[in-house]
């Protein structure tokens, strides 16, 4: 029992590979949509961390000053 000597065979083989490829074809291109989209939130949410950083930061020397004003006023 040969199985490709079998005439009915091969156009089906034919159709199941051809429809596998587009398939993984298909499934390239979602996958690396898929990889930029995650690279592009990872650097937006990186950006936001840095501005979120440098924010805490101003507040942190707008406290020291207002502490150091009022330490320097006296006491009434």
């Amino acid at each position: 029992m040969e199985l490709l000597g079998n005439p009915i065979l091969i156009p089906i083989l034919g159709i199941v590979c051809g429809t596998a490829m587009i398939v993984a074809i298909v499934a390239m291109s979602i996958s690396q949509k898929s990889r930029e989209r995650e690279l592009q939130v990872r650097q937006e949410m990186q950006i936001r961390q840095f501005e979120h950083e440098r924010r805490m930061k101003e507040m942190e020397l707008e406290i020291a000053k207002a502490r150091a004003q009022s330490s320097q006023t006296p006491a009434a």
